[in-house]
């Protein structure tokens, strides 16, 4: 009875030991190596990519936003605009509209975005592209295409008092190529591209 005892305190020990030294090292030593690893190598992408300007935070290059007229939820036409998102951009509310290529009502919706889109930035419905219409899986992607970006430059420029070839030159020194060479699709940041437009029309 008492060897039975014994061994119990034993292995009841033998477990708390293991216990704390399992907290020490996947609890606080992990978590901290961890943070610092990428607070080293990777500061800007580990703290969200905030963009700032003004000597503020004005959101992140990983996370759409729009770009409306202040106090109402219309597009503003001295902005580029971003595609549509499903959550209002709102990042704890991510996810598609989940509904399928014929579906009947993603099918009425796209055809009439086409034709706002169209009708905002003076162009033919046939020249809008895919991304202008339809949302991201995240609903939050922070890109458009250069096909998208393009559309919107005789608007955005009229505007802001520019020329379209000063604002087509500032589409084109903001469009990202594919990751890694190979992975994704050539990519404006909107608000990056935004905080450019407004140095170049304060100047």
């Amino acid at each position: 009875m008492n060897n039975s005892v014994g061994n119990t305190g034993r292995l009841v020990w033998a477990a708390l030991r293991m216990l704390l030294v399992l907290t020490v090292v996947t609890g606080v030593a992990y978590p901290l190596a961890v943070t610092g690893f990428a607070q080293g190598l990777f500061h800007d992408r580990a703290n969200g990519s905030i963009v700032r300007a003004g000597g503020r935070d004005v959101g992140s290059a990983l996370i759409g936003q729009t770009w409306n007229i202040e106090g109402t939820g219309e597009p503003d036409p001295a902005w580029f605009q971003p595609r549509p998102s499903n959550s209002g951009y709102d990042p704890l509310a991510t996810g598609s509209g989940q509904l399928g290529a014929s579906d009947a009502t993603l099918t009425r919706t796209v055809g009439e975005r086409k034709r706002a889109v169209a009708a905002f930035n003076g162009a033919p419905v046939s020249k809008v592209p895919k991304d202008a219409v339809t949302g991201s899986a995240s609903a939050i992607d922070p890109h458009i295409s250069p096909a998208y970006a393009d559309l919107q430059v005789e608007r955005v420029a009229r505007a802001n008092g520019l020329t379209a070839r000063q604002v087509a030159a500032l589409v084109d020194r903001h469009t990202e190529g594919r990751t890694a060479g190979f992975l994704g699709q050539p990519h404006v940041n909107v608000l990056r591209l935004n905080l450019a437009l407004k140095d170049l029309a304060a100047g």
